[in-house]
């Protein structure tokens, strides 16, 4: 082993010997090429990348390693070559073999079995297949975690959008690969898991979460298989865009491999660029720059993934890097000595050149096989069978049509090398039947007819079978649909290819407005099978029979016609934060909950605030902060108001609050607020809370839309979403019993500090004087009737109550008016009120700045003025400029949209005080969520 200061054999005094231990590369070809023999030979690379494309067989990979490291070892290399493959099950394996390599399922598929040790024997003997052919180095396992699961593509190749289950899985993983004697590479580094995509090619996928939010929740599995002594690391090429951080690449900048990876999180081993080949990497930077600034930011190799002409390239950027001194010797050594000490790890001469292959393979086949029958076995989730479809044999004869329906679904890419493959394929390349044969891309037309026949073989009558595409429901598909007595439908990843949803959609509305020959109503069976995420239907009680599989290998199939017939009862549960909340639902506890009574209740209601704020973060500020009983309790004459606890009878303690108000201007029914001792959650407090909220809402005459968070009383505007994994918790708990949140719409409150030295932004007064508005500053009940009417114009919940408190108290509240020059039409209003007013009561931030504040209220602006970010500006700058005068230092904006408005009031002064997700739904269409 090559310690950290251990001196080097003199033999690394050659620079091209030693700039070659930093690259990793891979080929074309299932032997080795002219190309890859002039890298091994003549440019002396270390490490070797093998795809699906290089992999034909197990006997044949066997051969290719053995004459890749024989070819290195007759050219002079000293250490064997690091041999690299994706082998992470599922649908993700370079490697194939139907006699040899058995197939495993997914990440996610083991995630779902709720087993680590059986984590840990799936990867321990997936590292044996894949070492008996002569691979060391296995580039998993994926510590991703979905921050924003449905719209990603890393999909089922990692565990779930919980971190610290992803942190279990991944460990698992990781100790399995080890105990077969290979080096293990986490990735993908700092994460993959929320990745924003803005649509062209050269456009780099970007995290917007801080640092402070991804060490929170996805550097979680990072810093705990680190601790655990993960091997290697692969840095993606995202971009990473947030407060205080800016970065095009991750695995060019030393802000994050020697900073955040090296310095924050410990990493001392070796550390791997994403494949610099990539369109918008290579396209923003190029190659040879590219490569130097990888080694430079810390990177120990630098992959390339298939191009001889790019590889080329970025090895003589790299020579040139040096010669022009932009990489210093020690920086290049540093490298040398972490890949040597990983060498020494996994690899020697003797191992190298002796792989055992099918001799080992074939002793492990039969073992293998059981277990991945087991893993498959336990892996399926029946996440719901509302009507009991479940066995077949319940809801079709013998003699009837069964209907299979599939979609047409693209192959899925192990990694940008095979991605690259899938291009060459789709362009005619002789290549399609290695490409057929490769799990990595498993042809989803070849396994869904298989399984036609593997249902078509376990009954009498006639199995359907016909795929579906994003032409919707066709005649054929209704034909089929009526003449068979039960249909079974497969989605992949449709969340992220919708006419799958809306196809399922359609079918099942014709399934349920099925009749008798005598008339009757009688809903057609329809189960529906997602094969890749989850996420597909998971959080949709319309679908009543739903199955997830977690991948459509022939394997995961196989176990899925077992479920389906009854031959195995599955024990599968979903993954992450929704498998929690199942659980959660399954032993529901049915809490008393009591109407909020003043008298009894406000103290034990403080108390309650204060634990919550206590419990924060000491570098986060709770909404709650300042807050009091008193906070809630409206005192509205036009709003009605029911507030609910859960409480010890005997200790008078609260261990829940939730505060509902109905509005009645526009009939909206509002949750203000609902918390829970955080002593005590996940114990249902909150739902039995919930449950009661909207049951009494429900009750109100009138009531048209429900609504999470209020602008009156000012405490959540929504749903919390500024502290990282909370966030992610919260939105999952709301979407779990009932609402929406993919539609929710941003919000946030703002403060603006230091107004004794304000002064506004250059050329804004100037840009104002050319509106065309003039304004006004009034007070009191005699300005009403304008006022009322003009707010009309929006429908937003509590702006007229908000208004109607500001004029009936003249002394501590005005409002800003904006009437246009020509007309005197009123085009805008703003409410001002400072702390002494009624209106700051039900806004805590008022008090929690410390400081003499001024508050800022609700803006309306008229829908026909075409100014409206100028027009707001102006508002809120005449209320700065008016609290300026009264010597208050600080300004409260208490609600503001958040999707367009923030940049314009930052440049004013403003900073995010709380962001929230205001989520409205139909009262009409409410499913109260029943308790399991």
């Amino acid at each position: 082993m090559v310690g950290k200061q251990a001196h080097l054999d003199p033999f690394w005094d050659n620079l091209d010997w030693t700039l070659g231990q930093l690259f990793m590369m891979g080929f074309d070809g299932t032997t080795v090429t002219p190309q890859i023999r002039q890298l091994i030979e003549q440019h002396h690379i270390g490490s070797i990348l093998l795809t699906a494309k290089n992999l034909k067989s197990a006997e044949e990979t066997t051969r290719l390693c053995y004459e890749l490291q024989k070819c290195a070892r007759d050219a002079g290399h000293p250490v064997p070559l690091a041999i690299g493959v994706d082998q992470e099950n599922g649908g993700v394996n370079s490697l194939f073999d139907e006699i040899y390599i058995r197939q495993y399922p997914s990440a996610m598929g083991i995630a779902a079995t709720g087993s680590t040790d059986l984590a840990f024997e799936v990867a321990k003997a997936t590292a044996q297949e894949i070492s008996a052919c002569g691979i060391n180095w296995i580039m998993g396992p994926c510590l991703d975690v979905l921050t924003n699961a449905r719209n990603q593509p890393l999909g089922v190749r990692t565990t779930g959008d919980d971190p610290q289950e992803v942190s279990a899985y991944g460990v698992a993983f990781m100790k399995g690969y080890k105990e077969a004697g290979l080096v293990t590479m986490g990735k993908h580094f700092p994460s993959y898991g929320n990745l924003e995509f803005l649509g062209s090619a050269l456009d780099v996928p970007i995290i917007t979460e801080t640092l402070e939010q991804l060490s929170l929740s996805a550097l979680v599995p990072f810093r705990n298989a680190i601790s655990q002594g993960l091997d290697s690391m692969m840095v993606g090429g995202c971009a990473m865009s947030s407060a205080g951080l800016n970065i095009m690449h991750a695995c060019l900048s030393d802000q994050v491999v020697e900073g955040l990876l090296r310095s924050d999180l410990k990493f001392e081993g070796v550390v791997v660029s994403e494949c610099l080949e990539m369109e918008a990497l290579s396209h923003n930077i190029g190659v040879g720059g590219g490569t130097v600034m990888a080694v430079n930011a810390g990177c120990d190799i630098v992959l390339l993934c298939r191009s001889f002409s790019v590889q080329k390239e970025a090895i003589d950027g790299l020579k040139v890097g040096f010669e022009n001194s932009a990489i210093t010797i020690d920086r290049v050594r540093e490298s040398l000595r972490r890949v040597l000490t990983m060498k020494s790890k996994c690899t020697s001469w003797e191992k190298a050149l002796n792989p055992p292959g099918i001799s080992i393979l074939s002793t492990m086949q039969p073992s293998h096989t059981a277990l991945s029958t087991k893993a498959y076995n336990k892996s399926i989730t029946v996440v719901r069978d509302k009507n009991r479809f479940l066995p077949l044999s319940n809801i079709i004869e013998p003699d009837e049509e069964l209907l299979l329906l599939t979609p047409l679904v693209k192959p899925l890419p192990a990694s940008a090398a095979s991605y690259a493959l899938s291009e060459t394929v789709s362009a005619g390349s002789p290549e399609p039947a290695v490409w057929e044969r490769s799990a990595s891309v498993m042809s989803g037309e070849r396994v869904f007819r298989e399984l036609g026949r593997s249902l078509a073989r376990q009954r009498n009558g006639r199995v359907l079978h016909t795929s579906y595409t994003a032409n919707g429901v066709r005649p054929v598909h209704e034909n089929l649909i009526n003449r068979a007595s039960a249909i079974i439908i497969l989605t992949a990843d449709a969340n992220r290819n919708l006419y799958q949803q809306g196809f399922t959609k359609h079918v099942s509305m014709i399934c349920n407005m099925q009749y008798t020959a005598g008339g009757e109503r009688r809903e057609k069976p329809l189960i529906v099978v997602a094969v890749s995420s989850p996420y597909d239907f998971a959080m949709d009680p319309l679908i009543g029979t739903y199955i997830c599989t977690y991948d459509f290998t022939e394997t995961a199939l196989n176990s899925l016609v077992k479920i389906l017939y009854g031959e195995h009862n599955p024990s599968g549960t979903l993954p992450g934060t929704i498998s929690q909340s199942q659980k959660l639902h399954q032993s529901r506890q049915h809490w008393l909950v009591e109407i909020f009574n003043d008298e009894r209740d406000a103290n034990a209601l403080d108390n309650l605030i204060k634990a919550i704020t206590e419990s924060m973060p000491p570098n986060q500020r709770s909404e709650l902060a300042s807050a009091t009983s008193n906070s809630f309790l409206l005192h509205h004459p036009e709003v009605i108001e029911s507030h609910f606890v859960v409480r010890n009878s005997t200790t008078q303690a609260l261990y829940g609050f939730c505060s509902t108000y109905f509005f009645r201007a526009t009939g909206t029914g509002v949750i203000g607020a609902l918390f829970v001792d955080p002593a005590r959650r996940k114990l249902s407090i909150g739902h039995s809370l919930h449950n009661r909220a909207i049951r009494t809402l429900l009750q109100r005459e009138g009531i048209k839309r429900f609504q999470l968070g209020s602008r009156l009383p000012s405490i959540f505007l929504g749903i919390p979403t500024g502290h990282g994994a909370e966030r992610k918790r919260l939105r999952a708990w709301f979407a779990n019993i009932g609402w929406n949140t993919a539609l929710s719409r941003p919000v946030c409150s703002m403060v603006a500090r230091n107004l004794s030295t304000w002064t506004p932004p250059e050329g804004m007064a100037k840009s104002l004087g050319s509106a065309g508005v003039e304004f006004d500053l009034v007070y009191g009940w005699e300005y009403s009737q304008a006022v009322l009417d003009h707010i009309k114009t929006s429908n937003r919940q509590g702006l007229a109550e908000v208004y109607k408190l500001a004029l009936a108290d003249p002394g501590a509240c005005g409002v800003i008016r904006a009437k246009r020059s020509e007309d005197g039409a009123l085009v805008g209003t703003v409410v001002l009120y400072n702390m002494d007013s009624s209106l700051a009561e039900f806004v805590p931030a008022m008090k929690d700045t410390g400081e003499m504040t001024g508050g800022i209220s609700s803006p309306v602006i008229s829908p026909a003025v075409g100014e409206y970010s100028t027009l707001l500006q102006g508002l809120i700058l005449l209320g700065m400029r008016q609290f300026k005068q009264q010597a208050c230092n600080a300004c409260i904006l208490d609600y503001i949209d958040g999707d367009g408005n923030i940049d314009g009031l930052s440049s004013m002064g403003f900073d995010v005080l709380h962001n929230f997700e205001e989520v409205s739904c139909d009262a009409a269409t409410w499913t109260m969520v029943p308790p399991s």
